[in-house]
């Protein structure tokens, strides 16, 4: 019986990016991307943890551009966003790091 190599997860430099701020070249935001055949939709994560210690952000993506960013950390919380639990859900909504 000849064995066959198992293809490569797709997602797995996704998810590890993901789940690894400290990979992320613009820390602590991570730009995020979401492609449909309709739109592109920008986004970024946010390692609030280890920036200011806050918790529960660790998989939401914020409906901003990288390079346009609110000035104030107030108005950078009240950006529309979407939560997740884990990085994995992140990926099943379409996010890919960008």
């Amino acid at each position: 019986m000849i064995a066959t190599a198992k293809s490569p997860d797709p997602l797995a430099r996704h998810r590890l990016v993901l789940s690894t701020p400290s990979c992320w070249p613009a820390w602590p935001f991570l730009p995020v991307v979401r492609r449909t055949r309709d739109a592109v939709e920008l986004g970024v994560l946010f390692d609030a943890l280890r920036a200011c210690g806050r918790t529960g952000y660790s998989a939401t993506v914020f409906f901003c551009n990288l390079f346009a960013l609110p000035s104030t950390f107030a108005a950078f919380l009240a950006l529309p966003k979407e939560v997740f639990d884990t990085a994995d859900e992140v990926l099943a909504a379409g996010w890919r790091v960008d």
